[in-house]
């Protein structure tokens, strides 16, 4: 049985047995039930904080992001935009897996040379406007010119419109969420200008797992990883070992053969996770960083150079501790952000959007530092 016909017959006995979010006594029963449910990605989950107030966005635009654009039956009609601004416009790629909707953030003058891309994968329950809101990487992206992609999961997929990054099938090269993501960003670079050898992908939460399992299947795609309150590769193989992961406990997985050729190659890689996060605990995001760093070692065949620092940044209220990882040639390959009573959000967001903590570091504006540095 696939997670979206557990997630029909769970909610058609909860209904059944009169535990609807509208009786009266028995919401707040439901809604426990649902909380608990979708931490596993089996339900649509909590609803995300209400977004702070915004100004009306001007006829004619798309009210999340307050660029010009209109879609009429499926198709994208994009109005001029405002002098200076860009444009967020809807797309959809279709290749031998299905298809993938998504929204692309194109920066103005984007044509008139080739730009990095980013892939911004969300979190459950959010959509790309949400991600965009709240990380804020499309003003960013104006002001240090690349692109943003931003896919979709739904909600047939995903009952909690989570990635699905704790399923086998998903782990691979050829699991049809890796391919669909991979596949649209070829279709990108066919559309638009992308800078060869300059495409990112960064998440957070189900979105940061799947963004490590790009990075892992497709270094010759993703020339760096960002991983936001995130999960390492491999560490589960269906919705209970996920939930025990997510929690730090490491549940027995399948026996799998001694991998054997040569070294993993390694993919640069920044990660942050809050120390007080208790939806993903930070082991999770430990782990990340030690296996990123175990691939330069097993590539190099020597230990990388670590510099560690604790300091309050410039852009937050919290204290960090951050460790940096450099290769032989003294380029920073890893870089690790542990960030003191943060939270399971995203550190440094807008209120505008969902799961973000305004308090900081400024996590987006740390990722396109950690990224635009980086050449191949």
């Amino acid at each position: 049985m696939n997670l979206h016909a557990i997630t029909e017959t769970i909610d058609r006995a909860l209904t059944a047995a009169g535990l609807t979010a509208e009786a009266p006594r028995l919401g707040s029963i439901r809604t426990t039930i649902d909380d608990a449910l979708a931490v596993a990605g089996l339900t649509p989950g909590p609803a995300p904080r209400a977004p702070a107030p915004a100004r009306p966005a001007p006829a004619g635009s798309d009210a999340a992001s307050g660029f010009s654009v209109i879609d009429t039956d499926g198709r994208t009609i994009e109005a001029p935009p405002r002098p200076g601004t860009g444009s967020f416009v809807k797309a959809r790629h279709t290749g031998a897996q299905g298809s993938l909707d998504y929204k692309l953030y194109l920066p103005a003058g984007h044509d008139e040379k080739p730009m990095p891309l980013i892939v911004m994968l969300h979190g459950c329950t959010q959509d790309p406007d949400d991600f965009a809101a709240g990380t804020r990487m499309n003003e960013l992206a104006e002001r240090h010119g690349f692109l943003v992609a931003y896919p979709e999961q739904t909600a047939r997929a995903n009952g909690a419109r989570c990635w699905n990054w704790f399923e086998p099938a998903q782990q691979g090269r050829d699991g049809r969420e890796p391919a669909l993501i991979a596949g649209m960003v070829g279709a990108i670079a066919e559309q638009h200008a992308v800078e060869p050898g300059r495409v990112f992908v960064a998440g957070l939460s189900a979105g940061a797992a799947m963004a490590v399992l790009l990075g892992r299947n497709h270094p010759e795609l993703f020339a760096g990883v960002a991983a936001h309150s995130g999960l390492p590769a491999g560490i589960a193989h269906d919705v209970p070992s996920a939930f025990a992961a997510m929690k730090g406990r490491r549940a027995k997985l399948p026996a799998t053969p001694t991998p054997r050729g040569p070294a993993r190659e390694g993919v640069p890689t920044i990660v942050f996770h809050g120390d007080a996060d208790t939806t993903v605990v930070i082991a999770n995001g430990k782990t990340i960083a030690r296996d990123a760093v175990a691939a330069f070692e097993g590539q190099q065949g020597a230990p990388l150079e670590r510099v560690l620092r604790v300091e309050t940044p410039a852009t937050a209220r919290r204290r960090c501790t951050t460790t940096e990882f450099a290769d032989e040639s003294g380029r920073t390959v890893v870089e690790e952000w542990v960030i003191h009573g943060g939270e399971h959000a995203w550190a440094g967001g807008s209120a505008a959007g969902s799961y973000t903590d305004v308090s900081g570091p400024d996590a987006s504006a740390e990722i396109v530092r950690f990224f635009l540095q980086l050449q191949r």
